[in-house]
């Protein structure tokens, strides 16, 4: 897996998105720095003042003075804070939407990735790669403090002035160098990390499956390899970590410590005032937070560097290809609106008008198989039979717009499928994959995440015809209801009946005028499958429903039937007309 793609661009999309939030936010956290700068000063000339005059009324002028230096340190360096925390969280929201967006919109871009590595990049790289706002709002404070400081000093003694700046600039250059070093130990520990996650949810999502065959043993001994090289490398990454900031430690403690006994020196020679003096050993106090700040935000950059290529290799080639997709969705959602036509071959058309979606196939959906011409009207329901099963797994992905047919095109109200923004394509179709994924703490809250579509099926109709029975889910009491049905991750305390049956009441629920449907009862029982096949016939009369199946209880119950053999040669008819086909009846009879 590449590791090249860079993080400049998508840390200059972020800058260009905030620039008004950031600006205020450093140019207060500068203001803050700037008034720490100023509190030695201050301390000096009350000092230089009671030793001079010892006028009380001048010691409490300048306390006053001091406390108002202090309030608006405090007020600046709050809100600072404040704007560059609340961008770079606000951000990482923009960011955790967008990865998971690439994620379910382009399967073949993450298909190399374990869920646990894009759990990983989702999560934890989303937030550390924004932190970078509040990294340079800390660098950039702190080099001015160091300057504000500086100049402090040079006005004081030229010498001493310009022999700390000079150190400064050696201990910068020295923590610069030691950057890349850290950036890949830590780059290393993330990547480690991403992958003991992935070998960890493979193992929790098949540990039933393991306790079957056995496998418990061998999977927990590759978790424990994946756990120790994520641990190698986190000690490896943490001790680079001490490293740098030891040496910062010492390199800046050796700093503070000759400055201030150099402006000791010059106080007794005389060439200083004890205001200045003070001054001095404040600044030399003063010169460890920022100098402090930018070794860390050095150390922090490496990390927020590391973050932003793996969440730039995830978004696109450029770390921006989520922001072009978004702008290619709305300028296609505003075509739509205005009633424009095809451009280029693709056709824009708007959001599918509930209640008048027509779905149409015209072509060959994959090289080697007939090309086909199908229209369905309302309250049809088609059946798809194929003999290969990569076959049936293609024609579910164009008909459901996840994929482009090879030759001709599929349509959805005469707007391609293949091109049409989601928003549009979901507000008229719904296709449920074989792979049940639940989300949700409570049944309740998984059926809700299809979301309603023409107004949305009644729950307690969309249970029943899915033959979801209550009682029967991991022995809970019926009268609870759905929302006092607690579920697992994914609906771990379901069988896997069970799952099938409450994601084909989610379908049902949605509600959409187009549905479809691939083996959505392989893990049921035939009773009950002849029982839900029923109840989708019925509850669906209005709408259009597609079954991937090689079912004969679905078939039976379908107005038609397309089969395609293993030859590619397609023909459609009813079931009960197909079964008289040798190859048809091979694949359907059980």
């Amino acid at each position: 897996m590449s590791t090249t793609t860079p993080a400049g661009p998508l840390v200059r999309a972020m800058f260009r998105r905030h620039w008004r939030p950031i600006t205020v936010g450093y140019l207060l956290r500068i203001l803050h720095q700037v008034c720490e700068a100023l509190v030695p000063v201050a301390f000096g000339l009350v000092i230089g003042r009671a030793v001079a005059t010892g006028e009380v009324a001048e010691i409490l002028l300048g306390v006053a003075g001091i406390l108002g230096l202090f309030a608006v340190l405090a007020v600046a360096g709050g809100y600072g804070y404040f704007f560059t925390g609340r961008t770079a969280v606000t951000e990482a929201h923009r960011l955790r939407v967008a990865a998971v967006r690439r994620v379910l919109s382009d399967p073949s871009a993450v298909r190399d990735r374990q869920a646990g590595e894009l759990l990983s990049i989702t999560s934890s790289d989303t937030r550390a790669s924004t932190d970078v706002v509040s990294v340079l709002g800390a660098l950039v404070a702190a080099i001015v403090g160091l300057g504000v400081a500086g100049g402090v000093l040079l006005r004081i003694d030229v010498t001493l002035g310009l022999g700390l700046l000079g150190a400064v600039v050696v201990l910068v250059a020295l923590t610069q160098l030691l950057g890349p070093y850290l950036e890949r130990r830590l780059s290393a520990r993330q990547q480690a990390v991403g992958l003991a996650a992935a070998v960890a949810a493979d193992l929790f999502a098949g540990l039933r499956s393991l306790r079957g065959f056995g496998g418990v043993a061998e999977g927990v001994r590759r978790y424990r390899g994946a756990s120790r090289t994520s641990l190698s490398a986190a000690v490896a990454a943490t001790s680079s970590t001490a490293v740098v900031t030891g040496v910062s430690a010492i390199a800046t403690g050796t700093l503070v410590v000759l400055t201030a006994v150099v402006a000791a020196r010059y106080a007794v020679a005389g060439v200083i005032s004890v205001a200045d003096l003070v001054t001095v050993i404040g600044m030399a106090s003063f010169l460890m937070d920022p100098l402090s700040h930018i070794t860390i935000s050095v150390r922090d950059l490496a990390v927020t560097r590391a973050s932003g290529r793996r969440v730039a290799e995830l978004l696109g080639p450029d770390g921006r290809e989520e922001g072009r997709a978004e702008r290619r969705s709305g300028r296609a959602s505003r075509r739509a609106g205005r009633g424009a036509g095809p451009t280029g071959g693709t056709v824009a058309a708007a959001a599918v008008p509930p209640g008048a979606a027509v779905l149409e196939v015209a072509g060959a959906w994959e090289d080697g198989v007939d090309p086909v011409a199908l229209r369905l009207v309302a309250g049809e329901m088609l059946g798809v039979v194929t003999v290969e099963v990569a076959t049936a797994d293609r024609f579910a992905a164009v008909v459901s717009g996840e994929a482009a047919p090879v030759h001709g095109r599929a349509t959805l109200d005469g707007a391609d499928l293949a091109t049409l923004p989601d928003d549009a394509r979901l507000t008229g179709l719904l296709g449920e994959p074989h792979a049940v994924q639940l989300l949700g703490g409570t049944l309740a809250a998984a059926l809700a995440t299809g979301g309603p579509g023409r107004g949305g099926v009644d729950v307690d109709a969309a249970l029943a015809a899915a033959a979801v029975r209550l009682e029967d889910l991991a022995g809970h009491d019926a009268d609870a209801g759905p929302d006092g049905i607690a579920l697992l991750d994914r609906g771990a305390n379901l069988s896997g009946g069970q799952r099938q049956r409450v994601a084909l009441a989610r379908a049902l629920h949605a509600d959409r005028q187009v549905l479809v449907l691939r083996d959505p009862t392989s893990a049921v029982d035939p009773v009950t499958e002849d029982e839900i096949a029923d109840g989708v016939s019925t509850l669906r009369s209005a709408g259009q429903t597609i079954v991937v199946t090689t079912s004969p209880l679905w078939l039976s119950r379908c107005d038609r039937v397309l089969f395609v053999d293993a030859d590619g040669a397609s023909t459609v008819g009813t079931h009960a007309a197909l079964v008289d086909v040798p190859a048809y009846r091979e694949a359907v009879l059980r």
